[in-house]
This record gives C-alpha cells, sequence and structure tokens, in this order.
C-alpha cells in the first residue's frame, strides 16, 4: 500500500521494520504536517551552545545570555537584546541562516572536563582529592594547612594550578590533578638515520611472506646501520616497534588474507540505519554442510563411516528449519533433500538464501529451483567465517551438546597419535544411520527449539512465532508440497533436455529410458530430468506431462543411487584407461558390472549407506501429492518432530511420482 501511494509514512523518520516508530498517515499533506518541525521539539541541535557562546546572525555578532525553557536570549554587540522563540532558532539553524562560532581560545571548553578527568588514574584521582582538602578551607576561611602536612611552597603551587584551571576550564579541581605522567624528555633518542633504517627493516624485511624472525631481522638491521655509521636500535627497541605496527595489516603480510582475517577488525555495534540480519522469519536463511564427529554402523553392524549433516536455518529466529542427513558428501542431492523437508514442515522457501562457495550450490538446476519460487541467493565471501555464524554457531551446539555425548565420537581423533585400538572411535561405533536421524530430528525440532537464546533473550520458537505474527505469514509465499514440487527439486543433465531414438528412448547419464509415449514423438527433443536415488527411473515432459521412463536394464537400475553409478562408471573407465578411444559405457555394461562380484566388493559400502539413508528419504517423500501448502499457523503444530516412517506407503508414493 505504501508503494501504490495508498498510505504515506516519512522513509527518513524511521525504519519500515521498526513498527512502533513508524508513523503511517492516509495523505501526503498529513505526512508532510505529522514529520515536519513541529516534531522537533526541545533545545535546538547545536553544538557546544551556552550562556556565552557567539553566534553570527545576518552578517552581525551575537552572544547568547539566557538559555530558557521556551526562549533563547541573545545580546548584539551594540548593546541589542532580543529574544528568539526556540522554534524559530532551531529553523535558522536548520536554514542555516544562523551559525555559532567556534571558541577562541581563550574561552571555556567543557568537553577537557571530562577528557582530563578520563585519562585520570585512580592514583591521580585520590591526590587531587587531597589536595582539594586543604585548599577548600583556605579558600573559605583563610585557614593555611599545617606544615608538617605540606609544605608552604607546595600548597602555593597547588593553589595556583587550581586558580589557572579554574579561569581556563571553569574546574579548579582539574589544576590539581598530578601530571606525572607527562615527566620527562619524551622525544625520540635515536637519530632519524636509525629510525628510518628500523621503518624500512620492518616494512621490507620483517613483514614478507619468508615469515623471518625478529632477530633474523634485527641482526640485518645492524649490520646495515653499522655500514652507515649510525647508532644500531636495541632488539627490544626493535621488538617494540614490531609489536606497535597494526596487527592486521602485519598478518596479511607475513601470511595472508585468511590468517589475517582472525585478527581484523569485528564490529561489535551496528549502526542505526544497519539493518538487523533478517527482519522477520523466512527473510534470510542459511544452508551449510558438515561432517559429523561420530562414526556410524549399518543394521548389521558394518562400519560406515561419519555421515554428512545439511542444516537450513532461520537467521531472524536462530531456528532450525530443516536438516538432512547422509552419508555422501556434498551435493545438490543433500540441498534438494532440505529443500523438500523444508516445504514439507513449513510450507515455503526463504526470500533469501545465504550459501557458501560450494560447487552443490551453482548447478544450473539449484538456480533454476531458486529463480521459479522467487529466492535470492547470495553467496558469502570466501574465507570470511563471520558471515557464516549463523550455522557455524548451530553445528557447534549440536556437536558440543549432542553428538559429543554418543558412543563413538570422534573427539580424541583430533590427536591422532593418542588413538588407539582400544579408544579408536570406529570400534566404540553403535549408531545405526536412521536412529541417529531420529533423535537429531528430536534435538533439533524439540530441545535446541525451546532453550532460551542468549542472544535473542527468547527460545528459536517463540522468536519465530512473535516475528511471524508481527511480520505476517505472507500467504502468496506459501508452496504446494506436491508432484510439481517435487519435480522441479529433480536434477537434469547438462543440456536439460535428450532426443527421442527410435526403438531405444532418451538417453540419461549413458542410459536409455523407454515409455510408451515416445512412439510418437520419435525425433523429438524432450526435457528431461531424472531422480539421482533411483537410476531404473527417468521422467521425461512429453505433450504437456512428466511421464515416468523406464532403463532399458530396469531389473539391475532399480533402487541404484547415482553415487552408486558413478562408482561404477569410474572402476570402468579405470580399468579400459588403456583403449579409452574405443571404449564406451553402455546401459548393459553397467548392469553387468553393477551385478558382477567384483563390482559387489567395490560398491558393497555405498550400497550399505544407501540402505541406511532410505528410510529418511521416505520420510520426506511420503506426504508428497496429499497435502497442499499449509500455513505457518498449521505448520507450527506439525514441526516438531518428523511423522514415523512407513517403508511401505512411502514406497507406494515414492513409487508413483
Amino acid at each position: 500500500m505504501i508503494a501504490a501511494d495508498a498510505l504515506y509514512v516519512d522513509l527518513r523518520a524511521a525504519a519500515l521494520v521498526e513498527r512502533s516508530k513508524v508513523k503511517v498517515f492516509s495523505t501526503s499533506e498529513a505526512c508532510k504536517l505529522g514529520t515536519g518541525n513541529s516534531a522537533r521539539n526541545g533545545r535546538p541541535q547545536a553544538v557546544g551552545l551556552r550562556c556565552g557562546s557567539r553566534i553570527s546572525w545576518d552578517g552581525r555578532d551575537w552572544t547568547v545570555v539566557n538559555l530558557g525553557e521556551t526562549t533563547f536570549g541573545l545580546l548584539s554587540g551594540t548593546q541589542d537584546l532580543v529574544e528568539l522563540p526556540i522554534s524559530t532558532f532551531d529553523k535558522l539553524i536548520a536554514e542555516n541562516r544562523l551559525r555559532v562560532m567556534a571558541a577562541e581560545p581563550g574561552e571555556r571548553a567543557e568537553p577537557v572536563i571530562p577528557d582530563r578527568l578520563s585519562r585520570a588514574s585512580e592514583g591521580d584521582l585520590h591526590s587531587a582529592v587531597y589536595r582539594a582538602g586543604l585548599i577548600g578551607p583556605y579558600l573559605d576561611e583563610g585557614v593555611m594547612p599545617a606544615s608538617a602536612v605540606v609544605a608552604s611552597r607546595t600548597f602555593f603551587r597547588w593553589l595556583a594550578s587550581y586558580r589557572e584551571a579554574e579561569v581556563a576550564w571553569g574546574s579548579g579541581f582539574l589544576g590539581l590533578l598530578p601530571q606525572s605522567g607527562m615527566r620527562g624528555n619524551r622525544e625520540p633518542k635515536l637519530p632519524a638515520l636509525s629510525r628510518r633504517l628500523l621503518q624500512e627493516f620492518i616494512e621490507t624485511d620483517y613483514e614478507t611472506l619468508k615469515q623471518k624472525t625478529k632477530y633474523a631481522s634485527w641482526i640485518g638491521l645492524k649490520l646495515a646501520c653499522e655500514k652507515q655509521a649510525a647508532p644500531v636500535p636495541s632488539y627490544k627497541t626493535f621488538s617494540l616497534a614490531v609489536r606497535q605496527r597494526p596487527a592486521f595489516d602485519q598478518t596479511l603480510k607475513r601470511k595472508g588474507r585468511r590468517a589475517s582475517y582472525q585478527v581484523a577488525t569485528f564490529f561489535w555495534q551496528l549502526d542505526a540505519c544497519t539493518p538487523r540480519h533478517g527482519d522477520r522469519p523466512f527473510e534470510i536463511v542459511h544452508i551449510d554442510h558438515t561432517e559429523l564427529d561420530v562414526e556410524c554402523v549399518g543394521a548389521l553392524g558394518h562400519r560406515l563411516g561419519r555421515p554428512w549433516l545439511t542444516l537450513l536455518t532461520d537467521a531472524y529466529s536462530r531456528r532450525m528449519l530443516a536438516f538432512y542427513l547422509t552419508f555422501d558428501p556434498p551435493s545438490y542431492r543433500s540441498c534438494m533433500m532440505v529443500l523438500r523437508e523444508c516445504v514439507r514442515k513449513f510450507g515455503r522457501i526463504p526470500q533469501i538464501l545465504v550459501v557458501d562457495g560450494g560447487r552443490e550450490f551453482e548447478s544450473t538446476y539449484f538456480e533454476t529451483l531458486l529463480a521459479r519460487y522467487e529466492c535470492t541467493k547470495k553467496t558469502r565471501p570466501p574465507a570470511e567465517a563471520r558471515f557464516g555464524s549463523t550455522c557455524e554457531r548451530l553445528f557447534g551446539a549440536a556437536n558440543t551438546q549432542f553428538i559429543h555425548n554418543l558412543s563413538g565420537n570422534t573427539q580424541i581423533t583430533r590427536n591422532v597419535r593418542q588413538v588407539t585400538k582400544s579408544v579408536d572411535p570406529k570400534g566404540h561405533a553403535i549408531w545405526p544411520l536412521a536412529e541417529l536421524h531420529s533423535r537429531l530430528a528430536e534435538y533439533f525440532y524439540e530441545v535446541h527449539d525451546t532453550i532460551s537464546h542468549p542472544a535473542l533473550g527468547l527460545s528459536p520458537r517463540e522468536t519465530y512465532e512473535k516475528g511471524l505474527a508481527s511480520g505476517g505469514t505472507r500467504a502468496h509465499r506459501m508452496i504446494a508440497y506436491n508432484d510439481e514440487f517435487l519435480m522441479m527439486t529433480l536434477p537434469t543433465t547438462s543440456k536439460g533436455t535428450a532426443k527421442v531414438t527410435i526403438s531405444r528412448g532418451v538417453k540419461i547419464n549413458h542410459v536409455y529410458y523407454w515409455c510408451e509415449a515416445f512412439r510418437l514423438t520419435e525425433g523429438e527433443v524432450v526435457p528431461v530430468r531424472y531422480d539421482p536415488f533411483d537410476a531404473g527411473v527417468a521422467y521425461a515432459f512429453v505433450r504437456k506431462q512428466w511421464l515416468p521412463c523406464h532403463s532399458e536394464c530396469f531389473a539391475a537400475m532399480k533402487g541404484r543411487t547415482e553415487r552408486e553409478i558413478m562408482l561404477a562408471s569410474a572402476e570402468l573407465h579405470r580399468r579400459n584407461r588403456n583403449h579409452a578411444g574405443t571404449f564406451h559405457i553402455t546401459a548393459r555394461r553397467l548392469a553387468e558390472f553393477l551385478e558382477s562380484v567384483e563390482a559387489e566388493e567395490l560398491l558393497l559400502t555405498q550400497r550399505l549407506r544407501d540402505a541406511e539413508n532410505r528410510p529418511i528419504r521416505l520420510g520426506i517423500v511420503s506426504n508428497a501429492g496429499t497435502q497442499d501448502a499449509q500455513t505457518p499457523e498449521t505448520a507450527a503444530s506439525k514441526d516438531r518432530l518428523p511423522p514415523p516412517l512407513d517403508d511401505g506407503a512411502a514406497c507406494e508414493v515414492y513409487g508413483a511420482f
């Protein structure tokens, strides 16, 4: 309504996110009147304005003689007295028709008083109070302190300093502060030549990528000074000069940009015009991956290694929106599944998605998905971890509060030399992936979600609910969790399309797929997508609808994940690299290899990992096509824990899709 000129606000008066300070008007005239000069009551914003200040107005000099509650009194050089209302005085200053002139050196300067007091130590203040206690009776009653207490010469020196400070700054107490810190010769004792050589060796010899020691650079400085017959700075002087250099610039020159980031200036307080990191829930969301510090096992006790965790966290409320657990390294598959989980729970995706520089966030399908649902992708600067502190802090909290308390955690592996067979985490691993996923869901959605956050003063859930109440539910951002959305999350080939070949179908990732509709579209180029978790099925957009296509070796490919196919393809390439010019991977060769004994030995671990991950995937897609986009109010009652996994029902829905 503001953009359409149905309502009017003064955008310079306050930020729109500060709802209690924003004034809304029905007409532009009311907006101008409501935010004009009448709203700025009180004293003008003139710096240093006091009785005695000199003012230049209309070519004449005036002196402030009275600062009243409603008017100011001004006296001209010809002794003309004028009283101006405060609002008029403020208006003249705003129009630059009246200017407050700078104070002359002999005039009092109030900023000197807090400056001198702030630089005084506790001992200086104690001495000044003692001296003031002796001078006070003398000024009031003319009583001199006893000679045993203080010498008369010293007393009158204190008295003279007191009176000088009173005349200069209006406070005699400042003259009683000891100036012992200013004693001594503060001029440099080294000649200019030695000081110049000292700075040159620090900048050109010590602050380099060679990372010389201070002693080695000082030896070079010593030889250079001796050649030019200049006094040699001591090693202590050289070390002090090195420490006085800016730490950031010095580390940047010696160790590079990433190392200097650790000593860069950190801004603890933002400007008033800087918006908060997210003004409402789902405005800014971070996504990141980490490898959990725990070893997992399969259903039969096989060691499967450490799983990868993908998190989606809201920057405004610090709430964990969705997560995905898998044994596969970070890839677009993890991004796809965590976005599916977010839409399944909340019925929407964020307005701004903050990612790092990982390749999984740069794929065309990922950016197409974000563009389709009007989500802006922002990439964090490389090697600057503070930009991702929202996710990084949640990773640390999950490790310290939960993962590090499990059997088989890998804390001890940080000191590899201390790891023996008896304490090796792989020998103590007992957690299957499905059970670990269930407990992680309970921790993220029930424990962490309800603990008060120190930066918010509330729990993430309470902050999220209050943010929705103040920022609105934004129903136009809702997304239906149905087949259309799931199809948008599926990846495609590098071209995005494939040509329908007679009697064979379309070729996707070295494998041919066929459906009956291809009989009427032979030779056409159709858009295609494939399921990274089931190589037996792909999808083609034929006659304005997405149709499932089956692999020519469906029995061997069914249930195979894309990663397993990639491992098999890499192994086939390795075996036949000597005649790669005539070697081509075909579906039949892949199928035969996947069923061979050698492939069983090579891919057994990957198959076990996929089997452990399968219930988690099916739990995410189990509601596809059975519900529309839900509002945040209804989602708030359903996002406590994921629904129980029903393998039979999930297989039916997943197969139908």
